[in-house]
């Protein structure tokens, strides 16, 4: 049975039931269950085998759920690999899922088998589940064998163009793993990582930073053009990502940015002379006058300082240290204390964060008392406290203490010193001394404590008393005589061989103070020298000399016994001592010149001991690091430098305008084959004067386009991209690029007279069927999984740039365009504010050369989603109150959101405010004052109104950029007399724009937004609510969504995207039988999906 106890155990608590459950049929050895129970280790695990080979994939899953428990709970599955691995290649994705998370375990040690399935492991790399993609990565990447890296290196270069994140983000990690089994591939993989880092994705930024780090962390010039967004993206990032990026733009800002610690306040004073430049340097000197030039900090080093300012309140204690330290190593001295209250707050942590944020603490307060002084109290010792945790809280008061808190610290110093902690008291008498030393009015009020230490029943106390009395005595000794007796006469209690070495020491160093008393010393001490712990033996020999040279009538007989003691004693330390002494002091015919100066050798006044904190080495290190902790250089720390005397060229930062070139567009209908397409080769004047008159609409374009690839699934598979150029696209590699250009520059030499042809065809055909053309264009708009710095620009700049690279042959065709496109611009139709609704004009179906339609091949071309922002279907009507008349004296403030397109921008949400005088008398002046956004909120206030009449209204519009979250816009409404503090905050429902899409599309985004995309929730719903008119009022009126037609009567689609990043929001009702209902959505903004949820739940359910 004992056998059998240990194989139920290893079965794991899940399975108990079952096993309890299927006991009883003993005879039937079939039951997978009861094999497991009633087997013999030697067959433990049979079970598990038995059920992953079944043909029921319910069987595989549950074995697969036991293991991966097995796992969880530290206990070896190893054995099992090989019956696992068969089923990678299983149609089951959850079963899929979970034999990947066996192998990421595994397949380190089972190398072999585990290449067996490499081609299986390939193959999951096209999956359409994210999950299964990243998963076969990371396996992949797990698989730690030299011959297949080049595999390795294709999947990671496919994997960072992937249109999910978190893939990208698998991508990044696998860098690193690539890099530590090949070093060699370190440029290519500079390569993918120079590629990640200019992703958008919030999720990607933290994990390609770290491998950044590992891989080549002295390429600053990387950063360069991602310093900014890495600023802005950081507050979102995930918390080890934000620990990681933190710690990389402090080395960057040390390098990039001067000294903000100038002296005087930043003050630099140098010399000027208004007649300078005429008069020579002698003329200059008698007729100078100094001014000061003050520091003006960079506006990049201010947007670090500002970004990182509300991480301090992050709940994960590795934020708040990053933080702290890029402060302490970037911050004026006069801003670095905001850091202060956020580390005394992770002081309630558990113990072992509490030891490194005190040890950071500890560093910090040598340099800079002013910045804890106000919390002195948070750093008492609490009884409770280990004692590692009690030593840094006694370091960092005793660099506290000053004049006016000393005595209420020796108060509790003197509490301390009783502790039953021993180590801790010996602690805090060296933190008296130190006190004492830096603190002239309390040096003689220490050394009376000290001394009253003295009589302490407890040895540990009195010796380390001893020591730092002999080290305080050291500055000023003539005062002391009576101290020193009363420490001789101690000389026969205490046992401790430093505190008895340490008396010895001050006898013989101030012998001619105590006269009497010095030789009776020596005369006690040479009776037990035999005895004595070889430190006390040395200062024997030396009291020995010392008497000898100034009393050598009393002890000349005393230091010869002494003396010959130690020239037979076994530690060859005190023979060579004696040795040495005796040459020096006893004069014959062999001493040396040296003999005549033994007195002034011996007797020589020693500089007084330097009492300082054991943390003042630990500054050269950065803040925060492992190398810091230990006080020692760890291995791959990187050194902070030193400030730059001259800042380099801010420019180096600016992102620069994309190169755009030449456009190559497919157009794929969906019952149509493939239609051959003619080249294009410029941007539109048309681009160019839209940019011109909406350049504020359009200023986020880039952004929000990048934002549409991933809600946009099927954009992988529509085929061109927004701009062709080597930079603008992710998602081809370079092989492709390449072939495009050569493509399109074989075309320009041979067709010349042709092109000029095609380019008046291609224009009749823009001009004349515009309308399909931007049906088209919305799906076609990026093919690109992980833009690159086009994205980040706006479309004027991509129209500017793609007409000054465009050949002269084209000139023609643009100019006939240019007049009738202004008109449509001048149009100002409401559309154009919102570059998702209205799609870019792409030029028709375009011929593919065969060689590139072969390197296109990777794309999957297929029929494309076509999703347009549709016209609201509900206009709410409820208001929310801004400001109450009774708190805006007689001014009262409602606003409602419109759901109409915002005049401020395509990224704002449009709130309509309704102004009230409820007074009899004008209110002049009402205006916005003084913006409290969250970082990244913008806000458009209205135009100041000059006054507005007695029980007068008037409404006025406002956008705000919300950022895709319900975090509230706090602001000022003013008046000519009064301002009063007034927030905006928007329900989830109307950061959203409705969108129009075919049943199947929507299937289809819905498809590739699943697992952690997707959130539901069954809800009961009230049986006046089953009804479909009912359903879409109710959904519409929460929630700004579009309908989506549906071929069932029970299940409802609605689609959306958000306002400021563009993503997909999918919201299915799903009604089930006995009145309950499904409720999915699916969105890559999990936040926004989770609240959307939590609102919608309330709506449907209630009566």
């Amino acid at each position: 049975m004992a056998g059998n106890g240990l194989s139920y155990s290893e079965q794991g608590g899940e399975a108990a039931p079952e096993l309890a459950q299927e006991a009883a049929p003993t005879t039937a050895p079939s039951a997978p269950a009861a094999f497991g129970l009633f087997s013999s280790d030697t067959k433990k695990n049979e079970d598990l085998k038995q059920m992953l080979e079944s043909s029921k994939d319910s069987a595989k899953l549950d074995a697969m759920k036991r293991i991966v428990g097995m796992i969880a709970k530290g206990k070896n599955a190893s054995e099992l690999f090989p019956a696992v691995v068969k089923n990678v290649a299983s149609k089951n994705i959850e079963i899929k899922k979970l034999v990947y998370v066996y192998l990421m375990r595994y397949a380190e040690e089972q190398q072999d088998l585990a290449l067996l399935s490499i081609s299986t492991f390939q193959r999951a790399l096209k999956d359409p589940n994210q999950l299964i993609r990243a998963s076969a990565l990371r396996v992949l990447s797990s698989i730690r064998v030299p011959i297949i890296v080049p595999i390795m290196m294709l999947a990671i270069k496919e994997a960072s163009s992937d249109l999910s994140p978190y893939v990208r983000k698998n991508a990044a990690h696998a860098i690193q793993k690539l890099y530590s089994l090949d070093p060699e591939q370190k440029e290519m993989l500079i390569e993918v990582i120079e590629k990640l880092l200019k992703d958008r994705s919030t999720l990607v930024a933290g994990s390609v930073v770290m491998a950044f780090e590992e891989v080549c962390p002295d390429r600053i010039d990387l950063i360069h053009k991602n310093y900014r967004k890495l600023c802005t993206l950081l507050v979102d990032v995930e918390e080890w990502g934000q620990v990681v990026i933190i710690h990389m733009l402090t080395r960057y800002a040390r390098t990039q940015f001067v000294s903000p610690w100038k002296k005087d306040d930043d003050d630099v004073v140098e010399e000027y002379n208004e007649n300078n430049f005429y008069e020579s340097d002698e003329e200059q000197k008698e007729k100078d006058w100094k001014v000061k030039k003050t520091y003006v900090m960079d506006p990049d080093h201010r947007l670090l300082l500002r970004n990182t300012k509300p991480l301090l309140q992050s709940r994960n204690a590795a934020v708040v240290m990053a933080v702290a330290q890029l402060y302490w190593h970037l911050a004026p001295k006069s801003e670095a204390g905001i850091v202060s209250k956020s580390l005394v707050r992770l002081l309630r942590s558990n113990r072992e964060v509490q030891y490194i944020v005190l040890q950071n603490i500890a560093t910090m307060s040598i340099q800079r008392k002013g910045m804890f002084e106000p919390y002195l109290k948070s750093f008492y010792v609490r009884s409770t406290d280990p004692t590692m945790i009690k030593t840094l809280k006694l370091e960092i008061l005793t660099n506290l203490a000053n004049e006016a808190n000393i005595s209420t610290l020796l108060r509790e110093f003197q509490t301390y010193v009783k502790s039953q902690d021993k180590q801790f008291a010996a602690a805090t008498i060296q933190a008296i001394g130190r006190c004492a030393t830096n603190i002239t009015e309390v040096t003689d009020t220490c050394l009376s404590g000290l001394v009253c230490l003295l009589s302490n029943r407890d040895e540990i106390v009195v010796a380390e008393s001893v020591v730092v009395i002999k080290k305080l005595l050291q500055t000023q000794p003539s005062y002391h005589g009576e101290i020193i007796k009363h420490m001789a006469k101690l000389l026969d209690n205490i046992t401790v061989p430093v505190a008895r070495a340490s008396i010895l020491w001050l006898i013989g160093e101030y012998c001619e103070r105590v006269p009497k008393i010095a030789p009776d010393v020596l005369r006690k001490t040479a009776k037990s020298f035999t005895n004595e712990d070889d430190l006390v033996k040395l200062q024997i020999l030396n009291l020995g000399a010392k008497l000898y040279l100034t009393n050598s009538k009393q002890t000349k007989l005393l230091t010869q016994y002494v003396l010959n003691l130690g020239k037979y004693d076994q530690s060859y330390d005190i023979r060579d001592r004696t040795r040495f002494i005796r040459q020096l002091i006893v004069p014959n015919e062999k001493s040396g010149a040296l003999s005549k100066y033994a007195k002034k050798i011996f007797l020589a006044q020693k500089p007084a001991p330097l009492l300082e904190s054991p943390f003042k080495a630990r500054d050269h290190f950065q803040l925060g690091t492992l190398s810091h902790t230990l006080n020692s250089r760890a291995a791959g720390y990187l050194e902070l430098s030193d400030w730059p005397e001259v800042a380099p060229d801010p420019a180096l930062r600016n992102v620069d305008a994309p190169e755009a070139a030449k456009e190559w567009t497919v157009f794929l209908g969906k019952t149509k084959k493939e239609k051959p397409t003619e080249k294009f080769y410029s941007e539109s004047e048309e681009e160019e004067d839209e940019s011109a008159s909406t350049s504020a609409t359009e200023s986020e374009s880039g952004s929000e386009s990048e934002k549409e690839d991933k809600e946009e699934g099927s954009s992988d598979e529509s085929s061109g991209s927004s701009s062709s150029s080597e930079e603008s696209s992710d998602s081809e590699s370079e092989s492709k690029e390449s072939t495009v250009k050569k493509t399109s520059r074989t075309a320009e030499k041979s067709d010349s007279e042709d092109i000029k042809k095609k380019a008046k065809r291609i224009t009749k055909k823009r001009n004349t069927s515009s309308s399909s053309d931007s049906e088209s264009s919305s799906s076609e708009e990026s093919s690109s999984d992980s833009k690159s710095e086009s994205d980040l620009r706006s479309d004027s700049e991509s129209g500017k740039s793609g007409r000054a690279t465009s050949s002269k042959k084209e000139e023609k065709p643009i100019q006939d365009r240019k007049a009738p496109n202004k008109k449509d611009v001048f149009l100002l139709d409401l559309d154009d504010f919102y570059p998702v609704t209205s799609p870019l004009s792409v030029p028709a179906a375009a011929v593919l050369s065969p060689s590139l339609a072969a390197d296109l091949e990777g794309l999957s071309l297929s029929g494309s989603s076509v999703i347009d922002v549709t016209t609201q279907v509900f206009v709410p009507t409820k208001t929310h109150e801004l400001l109450h008349r009774m708190s805006g004296k007689g001014l009262a403030a409602h606003y409602h959101f419109s759901r109409q397109p915002c005049i401020f921008g395509d990224c704002t949400v449009s709130v309509q405010v309704t102004l009230t005088n409820t007074t009899d008398q004008k209110i002049k002046n009402i205006h916005i004052g003084e913006k409290k956004l969250p970082p990244g909120m913008r806000m458009h206030g209205f135009n100041p109104i000059e006054s507005l009449e007695p029980e007068g209204s008037i409404t006025v519009s406002m956008g705000i950029d919300f950022c895709d979250s319900t975090q509230t816009a706090s602001f000022q409404l003013c008046t000519r007399d009064d301002h009063f503090n007034v927030n905006i905050q928007p329900p989830v429902g109307e950061l959203l724009l409705p969108v129009t899409m075919s049943e199947k599309d929507f299937k289809k985004e819905q498809g590739m937004l699943t697992g952690m995309n997707e959130t539901s929730a069954t809800i009961a719903v009230a049986p006046q609510n089953s009804t479909s008119l009912v359903i879409i009022e109710r959904v519409v009126k929460a929630a700004n969504l579009g309908v989506v037609p549906s071929g069932q009567d029970n299940i409802h689609r609605f689609a959306a995207k958000t306002v400021h990043s563009g993503s997909l929001v999918l919201v299915t009702v799903e009604l089930k039988e006995s009145s309950t209902a499904q409720l999915i959505i699916n969105t890559e903004k999990t936040v926004i999906g989770s609240v959307l949820l939590r609102e919608l739940k309330p709506v449907l359910s209630q009566g």
